[in-house]
């Protein structure tokens, strides 16, 4: 068990320290990323999804219907509640309430879960951690991006839903929301992309994860980090609440057994990185997103050992 976590969460913290150290230190510019957030989000993240998605079996894809209902719903849940707590709870603008809310409600698995569900049950788990991937960035993402766009360096708390509309349809044209809409297009209707066409996607796509936690350990080295009750709550929502919410979900629907322990899992991985990068790609960078982040990654080794032991008695 201390191998399989160490395996997964230890490069984790390696790629967060790297970038906070290099912008604490002044080695690398923590306050103009934007280049660098272009990359990881325009090109690497979105090739990584699309290959991830492309090749996987369809008839494994069928399959994945009932799981990426649960996941959507789970990540739905604790987005509305993260959203409404840090609106109405902490008194946040629009923007901060949405970077908070897609930080708790999109977990890490583009960077955790491959390595952590692979260690635990095989490299079969790959098309679920995929799948979950694809369901975080075309639900929860392109709407905290719709809210950050409509709110654009604003501390608003009230929605102007002509101006909301518009800036989702805006979204909807970043590479991180299309790319995986149209792997799942290309995957259904049968295509066999050229092998130019995926060493070119791997290529880009296997830079995402570390390019990713270091950009997050960069924009987060910006801030102070401070463990107080609303940290600690984020992390609750995020670490406990979530993976109890699909956990319950799956049982209720009866999805397979199987299926119910790797969404479980992937639920209980630690806050993403999407909420720190969306922020601050639009000026808002909340501490509650920030210090909940790193503080989800230190008490996550404890819960998803946990949460690990638990889903291997479910019978």
């Amino acid at each position: 068990m201390t191998k399989i976590l160490a395996d997964a969460l230890v490069p984790i913290f390696v790629g967060l320290f790297l970038g906070y150290a290099a912008g604490l230190r002044g080695s690398m510019d923590n306050k103009h990323v934007k280049t660098l957030i272009a990359f990881v989000m325009s090109f690497a993240v979105p090739s990584s999804l699309f290959l991830s998605i492309v090749t996987a079996p369809r008839m494994a894809l069928r399959e994945q219907a009932p799981t990426a209902l649960v996941l959507t719903i789970g990540y739905a849940v604790i987005y509305l509640a993260s959203f409404l707590w840090a609106l109405r709870g902490e008194q946040l603008g629009l923007s901060d309430s949405s970077v908070v809310a897609l930080t708790v409600g999109f977990p890490n698995s583009a960077a955790v879960g491959l390595p952590l569900l692979a260690s635990v049950f095989g490299m079969q788990s790959d098309v679920t951690v995929a799948t979950s991937l694809a369901v975080g960035a075309i639900t929860v993402s392109p709407i905290t991006l719709a809210i950050l766009e409509a709110n654009r360096y604003g501390s608003a708390r009230k929605f102007d839903l002509g101006q909301l509309a518009g800036s989702l349809a805006r979204s909807l044209k970043r590479p991180l929301v299309w790319a995986p809409l149209l792997a799942v297009a290309v995957a259904f209707a049968g295509l066999n992309l050229p092998s130019y066409v995926n060493r070119s996607l791997a290529v880009m796509g296997s830079s995402a994860d570390g390019a990713a936690l270091v950009l997050t350990g960069l924009v987060v080295s910006a801030q102070k980090f401070e463990l107080k009750g609303s940290i600690l709550l984020a992390v609750f929502l995020k670490n406990a609440v979530q993976p109890a919410v699909v956990l319950g979900l799956g049982l209720l629907i009866h999805l397979p057994i199987q299926q119910i322990r790797y969404i479980t899992l992937i639920c209980a991985m630690p806050c993403g990185f999407f909420g720190a990068v969306f922020g601050k790609d639009f000026g808002s960078s909340p501490q509650i997103a920030s210090s909940g982040l790193i503080a989800s990654y230190a008490i996550g080794i404890g819960t998803l050992a946990a949460w690990v032991v638990f889903v291997n008695h479910l019978q």
